[in-house]
């Protein structure tokens, strides 16, 4: 495989930076990666493990002389990070993210860069419930999308080798404006993240009447409301404030459909449940074939035992 930057800064070392550092190693698509985390003890682990080829103490150590910082920390810090590292950044390198929320991103982090260096934000829709250094693995970007949305003055070479990088990794791109990005995730992510979690709350609630009987007897659909609500929660937290408005939005519509469904249970209507159902099933087929799913038994993640 074709180097395509010489060094890459992980600044932040989870489940998605340390699966970008597994899948550049494992392609040679860099010379070095430099990975650096605020937390010694995931320091410590990362060298350890042989996360990265070095991990540095600071972020300013971490970015210099890089070709490409990839700014993997929660969408609450990235403001800061982008002023810590803004004086060590090299001339000509390009800056991304992967945070959930792109225009809040935008806001906090564009304000630093410096002339010469080029700012192109990105969102890998991939993941699981698990995080920290020892989470990551190569295949994670494997036929996901990773979306980018590159600010108007952003110059089309750092986009498109950025983009080389994330089709090297195995991703699938798409280009879009950050609060269309947005828009999109609150549906496809963010607000069933957040019904997950409330879902999960009611259970844990009637749990402690039920001597746990909600956890012994769960089902296929509560255990993965679980899986989606074991997410990092300071990750989901900083998702929620910074993308108020678009999750607002979607959490309105999803109460007008909920009762639409009540009333139709509640008058027996039977015709309008099993049309509702229909139609959202035809969700789910086109999932499975845009391969962004499978249709295995638990969505395969049995015999894959994620």
């Amino acid at each position: 495989m074709t180097v395509i930057y010489d060094r890459v800064a992980l600044i932040g070392l989870g489940l998605i930076a340390g699966s970008m550092s597994h899948a550049i190693r494992e392609g040679g698509l860099a010379r070095e990666v430099v990975g650096h985390a605020r937390s010694a003890e995931t320091r410590e682990t990362a060298r350890e493990i042989g996360l990265c080829d070095r991990v540095a103490d600071s972020a300013a150590e971490a970015v210099a002389g890089a070709d490409l910082v990839v700014l993997a920390v929660p969408v609450g810090a990235m403001g800061a990070v982008a002023a810590e590292i803004a004086p060590h950044l090299k001339p000509g390198a390009t800056v991304t993210d992967v945070g959930s929320v792109k225009q809040s991103v935008v806001d906090a982090v564009a304000p630093h860069i410096p002339p010469g260096v080029h700012f192109v934000p990105g969102h890998p829709l991939a993941g699981t419930e698990h995080s920290g250094p020892r989470a990551g693995f190569a295949s994670l970007f494997r036929n996901r999308w990773w979306l980018l949305t590159p600010l108007p003055d952003s110059d089309p070479q750092a986009v498109e080798r950025l983009s080389d990088l994330v089709r090297a990794m195995g991703a699938k791109t798409d280009r879009m404006e950050a609060a269309h990005h947005d828009l999109v995730l609150a549906v496809t992510s963010h607000a069933p993240h957040l019904i997950a979690f409330t879902m999960v709350g009611v259970a844990d609630h009637l749990r402690r009447v039920t001597d746990e009987e909600i956890i012994q007897y769960s089902a296929a659909g509560f255990r993965d409301f679980t899986r989606i609500a074991a997410s990092d929660p300071t990750m989901w937290r900083d998702v929620f404030l910074h993308n108020k408005e678009a999750t607002l939005d979607i959490l309105g519509r999803f109460t007008e459909e909920l009762f639409v469904l009540q009333r139709a249970i509640r008058m027996g209507d039977g015709q309008q449940l099993f049309d509702y159902f229909t139609r959202t099933r035809a969700i789910r087929r086109g999932i499975i074939e845009a391969g962004q799913d499978t249709a295995a038994p638990d969505f395969g993640r049995v015999a894959t035992g994620s």
